[in-house]
């Protein structure tokens, strides 16, 4: 009799420790936060285009600095934030459409509303270079949709800032995939 008390209390134990365990953990966000990345944009088949991208963080916002070389003298070229992180095809195709996670027309990057990928357009001087330097208060860095990963293409066409959903920006000269950069102190 005592062998089969002994017995049932273990069992107690046994399935009370089980309920214990089956009880899930309170989640814990551990999320990462950035405060800057980079793309290196490198030139697709038949191109010379290549620079640097940086993106900090400002606050709420994002500095975005450009340089990029090998463009056509004194132009204008559609500068976009792409859907993936894949510069793996000739062209760049690979890299998808904008960015757009919000659902938005396509625009101009100080447009109310805009793909996230809308950075508008990079002007090259008469040695084919283009710098850019602005704020921009729509970029995410870290976060359910967060840059990391993603693409930064410039293209050969100006973007129209209007034409849906690209911009009518044409080919894609360069492309870079955006990652996290060693931090500046």
């Amino acid at each position: 009799m005592l062998k089969r008390i002994v017995t049932l209390i273990t069992l107690a134990l046994f399935i009370s420790a089980c309920e214990e365990q089956q009880e899930l953990p309170e989640p814990v966000e551990d999320v990462p936060v950035y405060d800057r990345l980079i793309a290196v944009i490198h030139p697709t088949e038949g191109n010379d285009t290549q620079g640097v991208v940086t993106f900090s963080r400002e606050g709420d916002d994002v500095r975005v600095v450009a340089t990029v070389d090998g463009l056509d003298e004194e132009g204008l070229h559609g500068f976009h934030i792409h859907q993936y992180g894949d510069c793996s095809a000739e062209d760049a195709t690979s890299a998808g459409g904008h960015f757009n996670p919000y659902g938005m027309p396509h625009a101009g990057p100080t447009d109310d509303e805009r793909h996230m990928g809308d950075l508008g357009n990079l002007v090259s001087d008469e040695n084919g270079i283009a710098t850019l330097d602005y704020i921009d208060p729509v970029i995410e860095l870290d976060g359910e949709f967060s840059i990391v990963g993603r693409s930064v293409v410039v293209h050969a066409q100006q973007d129209d800032l209007e034409t849906q959903p690209t911009g009518d920006a044409g080919a894609r000269l360069g492309c870079g995939v955006i990652g996290i950069a060693e931090p500046v102190d």
